[in-house]
């Protein structure tokens, strides 16, 4: 296990921007595969974004345009900007050590066998 924490969370108006960060410990080699999933109430969980450990990232349509994924060797960072209201939701850092992020059908399909930390809460007023 791959212990995750994110920060950056908070508060922030319709057209703001805010940064959450993953740090991990415990390996000292690249982790596979890292991503942000997100999660409101009431609402299906929804996979943000994903970066593998050779850079490529995916993005949901939702946030295309307006969120960043970036890592930094083990640690991960979502730039957030232009939020919406609907961004509103627990954000939550996913890792997985030994699979690439596109492997098999894609990390969206395999959320329950990743790492995941505690979460950070994003609320967005309009």
């Amino acid at each position: 296990q791959v212990p995750l924490s994110e920060s950056g969370g908070g508060s922030a108006q319709a057209g703001g921007s805010l940064n959450l960060s993953c740090t991990s410990s415990g390996f000292s080699y690249p982790i596979s595969c890292m991503a942000w999933f997100r999660q409101a109430p009431g609402k299906e969980r929804e996979g943000v974004a994903s970066v593998d450990k050779d850079g490529s990232t995916s993005y949901a349509d939702s946030v295309k345009g307006r969120f960043t994924i970036s890592r930094d060797q083990n640690n991960l960072s979502l730039e957030m900007n232009s939020l919406m209201p609907e961004d509103s939701a627990m954000y939550y850092c996913a890792a997985e050590l030994f699979r690439t992020c596109s492997y098999g059908s894609g990390w969206r399909t395999r959320a329950h066998e990743m790492t995941w930390g505690k979460g950070t809460q994003v609320t967005v007023s309009s």
